[in-house]
Parts: C-alpha cells; sequence; structure tokens
C-alpha cells in the first residue's frame, strides 16, 4: 500500500493491534495489517495455529511486526504502549468470544476497543456491549465478509456500536476494506447496538440465497441441459475462474476427456457448516424472518437445502426408500440459447428476490430495535468485497432506497416491481422444464411461489382463515368491509357458528 500523510496520521493513533483468532481469517488479517505498518499481536486457543503464521512472517517480512502469544495477559500487555487498546477477534460465536472476553476484561481500560469480527448473533453482541460499557469499554459488533481471501486483501466491514469509538478507529477500517468502483472504501457505521451484525446476519442470508440459485442453476445446465463443465462454466463465469483446476486425471462427470482433471468431481454434495454449528446466521435469518413476520422463502430454502445434505448417510438410506426420479435431460429443447437465457433471466430474478427478502428483514429490525439504518449505506458496503457483490442490483436498488421513502417492501417500487415482473415468464419457464425433467430447484422454485403469493389479491388462505375460526372461533374480515379490507393486520371482528357445539 502506498504511504500517505493520511495513512501516516492513522497509523500514529493505532499503531498495534491485538487480533484473537489465527484461523483462516484471523491469520489472513493479521498479515493484512502487518502490510500497512501495524504492530500486530496474535493470539490463539490452538497455539499451533499461532506458530505457523510466526513462522510465515519470519520467512516473508512485512512492514509491520507479527509477535505471537500463548499467554493471554502477555498478548493484551503488549498493547499497553498505545494509548487505547485496540483488539479484532475473529473467533466463532457464542461462549468463545465471551470467555476470551472474561480471560482479558481485567486488563482493559477506560476507551479502549474490541471489534468484534466473528458471526455472532446481534442479541449476544449487545448483551457484551452493556457489560463493557460497565468499565468503559466500547464492543463493537463488526460484520466481515468476504472469506479468508479477502481478510487480506479488503473484506466488507458493516460496524456497528457507539458513535464516537466507531468515529475514531474509522480511519484505520477504511485503510483496510476493499474499495468500491469509485474507490470508496466499503465500510460505514451501520447504527448502534448489534446492528452491523444482524446487517451481516442478513448479508449471509441474502448470500444462502444466491448460492443456492446458482448451484441449482449449475445443476440444470449440466444434468438438464447436458452442458460439459467448459460449456456450463461460459455461462457461470466467476464459477470458471475460481473452480476449474485442469491436471492430467479424467474428469468424468465433467464429460471432457482422459487428459482433465475437475476439482468439482472431487467435492461430496453436502453442506455441513449448519449441521455441526460452526455456521450460525442462516438459522438466526430463518428464525428472524419469522419473528419479524417477512416472507422470506429464497433464503429459508436455500438454507433447507442445506441442512438435507449435510447428514449424507440419512439421505442415502431416504434415497434408497423412496426411489424418486434423479435429474434427467430436457425433452424436447431445440434451441438451446433461449432456455439459457431464460435461466439467465430467473437467476436474476432470484438474485433480486433475495435482496428485496434480506433488506425487508433489515427495515424491519430497524424500525423495532430503534436503530435508524439506512438502507443506501448497506448496498454501498456490499459494493466490494463480500460475496453477494451485485452491481446491476445494487445500481437498480441504489436510488429506490435514497429517496425520503422508508421502504418497508421494495416490492413497492416501480423500478423494483417493473423487473420482477419482467423475468417472471422465465422464471416460471424454468420452474416447469426444471419440474418435468426433475431437476432440483427448491431456491427458484420458492422465488416463483414467492412473487405469486406476495403479490396476489385472492390467496386461498380464505379458506384458511375459515377453517381456524371452525375450529377456534378466531374471528374473521369480510371482503369489501371499510376498516377490514384491507385494514389493519389483527383479528376480525366476525365469527360464524359453523357447527354449533353441543349442549
Amino acid at each position: 500500500m502506498a504511504t500517505t500523510s493520511h495513512q501516516n496520521n492513522v497509523l500514529k493513533q493505532f499503531h498495534c493491534i491485538g487480533i484473537v483468532g489465527a484461523g483462516n481469517m484471523g491469520t489472513q488479517m493479521s498479515i493484512a495489517f502487518s502490510e500497512m505498518g501495524i504492530k500486530v499481536s496474535v493470539r490463539d486457543v490452538k497455539e499451533q495455529n499461532v506458530d505457523e503464521l510466526l513462522e510465515w512472517s519470519r520467512n516473508n517480512k512485512t512492514k509491520g511486526e507479527i509477535i505471537g502469544f500463548h499467554d493471554i495477559n502477555e498478548f493484551v500487555k503488549s498493547l499497553d504502549k498505545q494509548e487505547r487498546k485496540l483488539f479484532f477477534f475473529s473467533i466463532s460465536h457464542g461462549n468463545p468470544a465471551e470467555s476470551v472476553l472474561g480471560m482479558i476484561k481485567g486488563n482493559l481500560k477506560d476507551g479502549d476497543i474490541v471489534l468484534d469480527g466473528g458471526n455472532e448473533g446481534y442479541q449476544r453482541t449487545q448483551q457484551r456491549q452493556e457489560e463493557c460499557q460497565e468499565i468503559g469499554v466500547h464492543w463493537i459488533g463488526m460484520g466481515v465478509s468476504g472469506g479468508y481471501q479477502a481478510a487480506r486483501r479488503g473484506p466488507s466491514l458493516s460496524p456497528g456500536g457507539d458513535a464516537k469509538a466507531l468515529e475514531s478507529v474509522m480511519p484505520l477500517l477504511e485503510l483496510y476494506v476493499a474499495k468500491d468502483p469509485n474507490g470508496n472504501p466499503c465500510v460505514a457505521r451501520i447504527g448502534p447496538g448489534g446492528s452491523g451484525h444482524y446487517v451481516k446476519m442478513v448479508h449471509n442470508g441474502i448470500e444462502g440465497g444466491m448460492l443456492s440459485t446458482l448451484a441449482e442453476a449449475w445443476s440444470f445446465l449440466h444434468y438438464g441441459l447436458e452442458l460439459d463443465y467448459r460449456g456450463n462454466c461460459r455461462h457461470l463465469r466467476k464459477v470458471e475462474q475460481r473452480g476449474r483446476v485442469e491436471g492430467s486425471s479424467s474428469g468424468t462427470d465433467g464429460k471432457n476427456g482422459s487428459d482433465e482433471h475437475y476439482v468439482l468431481d472431487e467435492v461430496l454434495d453436502k453442506v455441513v457448516q449448519d449441521d455441526d454449528d460452526t455456521e450460525g446466521t442462516p438459522y438466526w435469518n430463518v428464525m428472524e424472518s419469522a419473528s419479524r413476520h417477512i416472507s422470506a422463502p429464497t433464503l429459508a430454502t436455500g438454507h433447507y437445502l442445506r441442512i438435507a445434505s449435510g447428514n449424507r448417510a440419512e439421505r442415502l438410506l431416504a434415497a434408497e426408500k423412496l426411489q424418486l426420479p434423479v435429474p434427467k435431460p430436457l425433452q424436447g429443447i431445440k434451441d438451446k440459447s433461449n432456455i439459457i437465457e431464460h435461466l439467465r433471466c430467473t437467476v436474476y430474478c432470484c438474485f433480486l428476490a433475495s435482496f428485496c427478502q434480506g433488506l425487508e428483514m433489515i427495515t424491519r429490525a430497524s424500525d423495532d430495535e430503534g436503530w435508524g439504518i439506512n438502507l443506501h449505506q448497506c448496498l454501498r458496503v456490499w459494493h466490494g468485497g463480500c460475496i453477494i457483490q451485485a452491481d446491476g442490483i445494487a445500481d437498480l436498488l441504489e436510488p429506490v432506497v435514497s429517496t425520503d421513502r422508508h421502504w418497508t417492501n421494495l416490492k413497492h417500487s416501480d423500478e423494483v416491481a417493473k423487473e420482477l415482473h419482467r423475468t417472471f415468464s422465465s422464471l416460471k419457464e424454468i420452474v416447469v422444464q426444471g419440474t418435468l425433467s426433475d431437476q432440483y430447484i427448491p431456491a427458484i422454485s420458492a422465488s416463483l411461489e414467492y412473487l405469486k403469493y406476495a403479490g396476489c389479491t385472492s390467496l386461498p388462505t380464505k379458506f384458511m382463515e375459515g377453517q381456524m375460526d371452525f375450529f377456534g372461533a378466531h374471528g374473521y374480515n369480510k371482503p369489501g368491509a371499510p376498516g377490514e379490507d384491507p385494514g389493519p393486520v389483527g383479528k376480525g371482528p366476525h365469527h360464524y357458528e359453523w357447527r354449533p357445539a353441543k349442549e
């Protein structure tokens, strides 16, 4: 990084940082900060992780020094020369962070700052903020997006917490993060409390919907249209750039000849991060969408696909018992380019639906918690460094959310509604063709139904409401009745004795 007077001033205030956690993310963060000229102290519960990082540091000189510690007290004392200690936590959510806080709390002083960069539930973040506030320490819940490579080259950050504490550390974060196409840093104060971690949670939920959609599109191309890996990757260029390695062994599934090898052929079809509880954000998304009364089926269904995939042993036994058809080539498709264009529009539609669902969750939570989150800031932060970079969607949404209107439902926007309407027929065509050929399309089909029932004027819930009144006297509203249709969300004043109770 080029040295500037601004950077020098920033580094005078924070010339050392303590990083807790030397796993994939923490290691790359340590290297990144040391390359900026910062003295980095590192501590990890696994001493081997620290030792391996120090070995790298000895072999690769950086502008700043990396010092490893096995003793946590020595680790904290190494930061005493700075006016206020600055920590960056890169450890698992839940008890690990609380355990480390408990161990270092006695050595913290008024003004010290902890940046919690783990994927943490926002409620636990707020509990730690309250605990630290008692001793004048600032706990910042900060979403870090982009994976271990972005941790080294510049991630997207969504910090939330005390405004003054964040103001002091923001210049350092702006030097560290990714930059958008206009050179602006992909970091912004999201709001107070646990708002930063909440936004990161939703980011991961949107990511889940997008990942599932993209995986389903890949499968549709490969099994439905019988495209080999090269042909498939021409339509999924990012997958080709990041996931294909050619070698000398054969790749029979890829159908590309005996002299090529594809890493994807060696990847088993199971996602285990949810089953082993190392990843909490998708689960929290499902719970939050339900508790905040936001319909988010693309995000939820993408998560349920992952859950079903994780326990492969159970799935194989179920497959043996069910004997259901497997994906087969589409029949009667004379022009593959036409169906591929439908698939392209479908992926875009599902991506946009994922953003709508996620941003509506953020708005509802912000209203409920009093966070005052600016959706434009969220989209700006997601322009670079993160997993869900989608410039076309950001370019569509940013002008919408920059208006004075308070958007609780982005489908009310003329611009968004126009795009969803334009791509709906393609989405429907892919679901029809995918169903007929037994493709796996959970997030794609969920997105179709979402648009249908979230924008419908006569749902089958009419019958459901009647049933609920029948067995539970829940009450109902009447169509066309003033004050009832559409009316507020609440129980209706009417009840009908469908079957009089026996005396």
